[in-house]
């Protein structure tokens, strides 16, 4: 099983207390302030490069893999990164977050064997509240039974997961406390957890990156950072994403309810569906300007079911059925009327000339309960990311998968409410939502 880097970093640097949660921020992998920037590279080598994890990413999507995976994880980076604290004493710790995830772990001493990463390892040994798990507890019997081992010797609850991609992680169950917004040094408000349930991972290598330490699971699975967290934050969390050119202001991450704008929100139902962790819910058409596209009718039988996309922000690209996409790559010819040009890598299609004058049409996704998301041409079009002349549309198609990605996602307020089982998308400027 292939895994990827997706496209975001969360860094939790001051968790702001909202009533029923609170606030992060946001770090896009490529903004100056992220710690993976590379100014070397220019904007074609980021697009490229986000299209390759965007393409690495869809394959842990694919139906092969539901059962096994339930709870698995994204090696080869990470798109976002949550900086928080953990034990007591409390050590500060980076991980990739991830709402394609449920375990959140993260190296550990002692290290039979483990990647390189910059900052040291956290030893339980030296912390007063880390506490094993047993075999057989809830927190144990919430893995899926390929990722669960018992120690029967000990019985100690331990978990293991191997990716196609030759990357590993294995280690212990446990209890320990959790602290967001601040480290054992810093006078910054932040927000204390007690007894979440996470990996100690001790023997762990692959294409993980140097920065993270492991990984933070914000998927829907039991296990998860916001599943665990429920109650505290009444099932909610949110976030508003935006072009990592476009501010030097980090985007949001909110845990709770949000304040209500004046926008008008569209709400779609999510879709229960196996494995747990991830976020369906059902397209059901797309437009092109004024020419709506019914998704079922052009495609293979699961287009036409319920719970046919996943909403996922750690994919940068958006990603539909290949039968469907055919029909939009005509709709979409039709109403540029341009000259069409071939990308210098043979990767994004179709690309146009980028005349200065040229009208975009809005792309709007139909979802299921009346929810119409229209997406700006920020949203489906890279513009001088690849040549001055040229622009190339940002949704390719699937053999299999269909995927709601960041891009796609970027300027609205997405908001998840797990109670309801509901998404919201809300067009934000999120360059101002601080």
């Amino acid at each position: 099983m292939c895994m990827c880097l997706t496209q975001w970093l969360v860094v939790f640097t001051d968790a702001k207390t909202i009533p029923n949660g609170f606030s992060v921020d946001l770090i896009h992998r490529d903004s100056p302030v992220s710690p993976l920037y590379n100014p070397l590279e220019t904007p074609f080598d980021r697009l490229y490069n986000a299209y390759n994890r965007s393409i690495y990413r869809i394959n842990r999507f694919r139906p092969t893999y539901s059962k096994a995976f339930q709870s698995d994880i994204v090696a080869n980076g990470g798109e976002y990164f949550m900086q928080f604290s953990i034990g007591t004493p409390p050590v500060s710790v980076l991980g990739i977050a991830d709402t394609g995830s449920d375990l959140t772990w993260v190296q550990c001493e002692p290290c039979e064997e483990c990647y390189e990463q910059k900052a040291p390892l956290f030893d339980p040994t030296k912390s007063s509240t880390y506490k094993s798990v047993q075999c057989g507890t809830n927190p144990c019997n919430a893995l899926d039974s390929s990722n669960r081992v018992c120690d029967q010797e000990m019985n100690t609850c331990k978990y293991t997961y191997s990716y196609g991609d030759r990357s590993f992680t294995k280690g212990n169950i446990a209890l320990e406390n959790f602290i967001v917004g601040a480290d054992s040094t810093s006078n910054r408000s932040s927000v204390s957890f007690q007894n979440l349930v996470f990996g100690c991972g001790h023997n762990n290598g692959g294409t993980f990156d140097n920065v993270g330490s492991g990984i933070i699971g914000l998927g829907g699975g039991p296990l998860s950072l916001v599943k665990q967290l429920d109650k505290s934050i009444n099932g909610k969390f949110s976030y508003c994403l935006q072009a990592p050119e476009s501010t030097p202001e980090s985007s949001k991450l909110i845990f709770g309810t949000v304040k209500e704008s004046n926008a008008v929100s569209s709400s779609t139902p999510l879709v229960e569906r196996d494995p747990s962790t991830y976020y369906y819910v059902t397209l059901e058409a797309v437009s092109v300007g004024d020419k709506r596209l019914p998704y079922g009718s052009f495609s293979s039988s699961s287009a036409g079911e319920k719970g046919n996309i996943i909403i996922d922000s750690g994919t940068t690209l958006t990603f539909l059925q290949s039968e469907f996409y055919n029909s939009l790559e005509s709709a979409l010819e039709e109403a540029i009327k341009v000259k069409r040009v071939s990308d210098p890598k043979g990767l994004l299609s179709p690309c146009f000339e980028a005349d200065k004058d040229i009208d975009l049409p809005i792309i709007t996704f139909h979802f299921s309960g009346g929810a119409e998301v229209k997406l700006q041409p920020r949203n489906t079009f890279a513009q001088g990311r690849i040549q001055d002349n040229m622009m190339c549309f940002t949704i390719v198609p699937s053999n299999d998968i269909a995927i709601f990605g960041n891009l796609s996602q970027m300027n609205f307020l997405v908001n998840y409410d797990l109670e309801e089982r509901t998404v919201s998308f809300t067009p934000t400027d999120c360059s101002n939502s601080h």
